[in-house]
C-alpha cells in the first residue's frame, strides 16, 4: 500500500476540523437553522438548501435555485479525572490525581455548503458539502497513562450530489451518492505510569526505560482514504402546512492506508515505519421527520435519528511487520436514538427559534471517545432581507452526563477514570436564492 501523501485536494480538505457533539463520533453541525431548533425535524421542514444533508427528497419544494453556506464553531469542555486505584498508589506512591486531564477535546471549526438547482416541475439535483463523522482528543505528552491516551484525530469531509423526483403531488423522491474523505492519526506516548507499573510485573529494561521520559512517542499511525456510500430520502406531504420526512444514509467503510511508526523507549529514534491499515465504519442513519405549521406564525418540528453504531466494534491497525498487534482498541458500541423536538414564531420578516433534544450514548466511555448522553438545549433566528436572501444564527448548550469508565492496557493493568464535560455550539448560515 502507498505511503500516506497529501494531495492538493486533501490538503484543501484538512482545513475542514470536525469535533464530535453528538452520540460517537458523530458530526450534527450542519447548519444554522437546524441547530436553533436542536436539528428537529431536518428532513421535512427544508427550509433552505442545507435539508441536502438529511433528506434529498426534500428538494422538490424548491422553485428557485438555492445556495446555503454555514459555518460552526464547537467548543467543548471535556475533563478527565482519576477515581480511586490500589495500583498507582502501590507502585508510584501517588494518589488517583496522576490520571487527571483537562480540556482534552480541542475547539473545532466546522464548514458546511449546499446548492439545489431545480431542473423542471419534477425533477431538481443538488450537490451537499459537509462533515458526518468527526473526533479529536489531545493529552499532554507527558500524560501518565500515554499508552491509553496520547493524540486521536479523525476528520470526514462528505461531497454528496442528489436527485429528487416529484412523484406526484404529495409524495416526492430522492436519491444520492457520496464520496468521503477520510484522514486518521493515532499517536500514543509511553507516559510514567504503565512502564513504572509494568516493572513490578518482570517487565524487561527496555520497557522499563521508557519512564525516564513519559513524553517518548511509543508509536504514530498516520493514514486518509476515500470511500463511496449512498443516501435515500421519502418526502411526504399531506398539505402545505404538514409534511413527513423519511431519509437514510448508508454505512461508509474507510480503510486509513498510511504509515505505522514504532519508536525507541526514549522516544528518540525511529525503530521502524511500515505500511499500515486501519479499518473504521461510518455507521447507517436511518431518521423520521415531521413539520407542522399550526397558525401563519407557529410550526413545530420534531424527530428521531437511529444510528447503527453496533458496526463499529474496534480500532485496530494492521501491517505486514506487526501483523494484528500494531494497534488494537476492542470497543461496545450499540445502535442508539436521538430525539428532537423544535418550534418557531415568525414576527415579520424574523424568524425565532428553540429546540431541545436528548441523544443516547452509543457506547463505553474511553479516554479517546468520551460517550455519554447529552441533552441539548438551543436557540436561534433568522433574518429575511429580502425574499432571495436571508441570514440564520444558531446556538446550542450541550451538558453531558458524569460518567465512570475503566481503561486496560496491554499487561493487564486497570485504570479507573471519571469523565465530565459540556459543550458550547454557536453557528451561523447565509442562504441566497436566484
Amino acid at each position: 500500500m502507498s505511503k500516506f501523501k497529501k494531495t492538493t485536494l486533501a490538503t484543501a480538505l484538512l482545513l475542514v476540523t470536525a469535533q464530535s457533539s453528538a452520540a460517537g463520533f458523530q458530526v450534527s453541525e450542519h447548519s444554522a437553522s437546524g441547530l436553533g431548533r436542536a436539528f428537529a425535524g431536518e428532513a421535512a421542514v427544508a427550509d433552505n438548501a442545507s435539508v441536502l444533508a438529511r433528506n434529498p427528497a426534500a428538494m422538490s419544494r424548491f422553485k428557485k435555485a438555492e445556495l446555503s453556506i454555514a459555518g460552526s464553531y464547537v467548543m467543548p469542555n471535556v475533563d478527565i479525572t482519576g477515581t480511586k486505584d490500589a495500583q498507582i498508589s502501590a507502585y508510584l506512591n501517588r494518589d488517583e490525581s496522576a490520571l487527571d486531564a483537562s480540556d482534552i477535546a480541542p475547539n473545532a471549526f466546522i464548514p458546511a455548503a449546499y446548492y439545489i438547482q431545480p431542473i423542471n416541475d419534477k425533477f431538481a439535483v443538488g450537490l451537499a458539502m459537509f462533515s458526518g463523522y468527526g473526533v479529536t482528543t489531545e493529552y499532554d505528552e507527558n500524560y501518565v497513562a500515554g499508552s491509553l491516551g496520547g493524540n486521536t484525530e479523525l476528520m470526514t469531509f462528505n461531497i454528496n450530489p442528489n436527485v429528487s423526483f416529484k412523484a406526484t403531488e404529495q409524495l416526492s423522491l430522492g436519491l444520492g451518492v457520496s464520496a468521503v474523505y477520510g484522514s486518521a492519526t493515532l499517536e500514543r506516548n509511553y507516559g510514567d505510569l504503565i512502564p513504572a507499573i509494568a516493572a513490578g510485573k518482570g517487565a524487561s529494561a527496555q520497557q522499563i526505560a521508557g519512564s525516564a521520559n513519559p513524553g517518548a512517542k511509543l508509536f504514530k499511525l498516520e493514514g486518509d482514504d476515500w470511500a463511496f456510500g449512498w443516501n435515500a430520502g421519502i418526502l411526504f406531504e399531506l398539505n402545505e402546512n404538514n409534511r413527513f420526512g423519511l431519509a437514510y444514509r448508508s454505512q461508509v467503510d474507510l480503510e486509513f492506508a498510511g504509515d505505522f511508526t514504532k519508536y525507541s523507549p526514549n522516544g528518540s529514534v525511529a525503530l521502524n515505519t511500515s505500511n499500515a491499515t486501519l479499518e473504521l465504519p461510518l455507521a447507517a442513519t436511518a431518521e423520521f421527520s415531521a413539520y407542522h405549521k399550526l397558525t401563519s406564525a407557529f410550526a413545530i418540528s420534531y424527530g428521531v435519528v437511529w444510528t447503527q453504531w453496533s458496526s463499529f466494534t474496534e480500532l485496530k491497525a494492521v501491517s505486514s511487520d506487526c501483523g494484528s498487534d500494531c494497534f488494537l482498541k476492542e470497543e461496545e458500541f450499540k445502535d442508539n436514538y436521538r430525539y428532537a423536538i423544535g418550534a418557531e414564531y415568525t414576527i415579520d420578516n424574523l424568524i425565532l427559534r428553540a429546540g431541545l433534544a436528548y441523544d443516547q450514548a452509543a457506547g463505553e466511555t474511553t479516554l479517546n471517545i468520551p460517550e455519554t448522553d447529552r441533552r441539548w438545549y438551543t436557540a436561534g433566528a433568522t433574518y429575511n432581507v429580502n425574499q432571495d436572501l436571508s441570514f440564520d444564527f444558531g446556538a446550542a448548550y450541550i451538558a453531558s452526563d458524569d460518567v465512570e469508565f475503566t481503561e486496560t492496557d496491554k499487561a493487564g493493568s486497570t485504570y479507573s477514570f471519571k469523565s465530565s464535560g459540556d459543550a458550547i455550539i454557536v453557528s451561523a448560515q447565509a442562504n441566497y436564492r436566484f
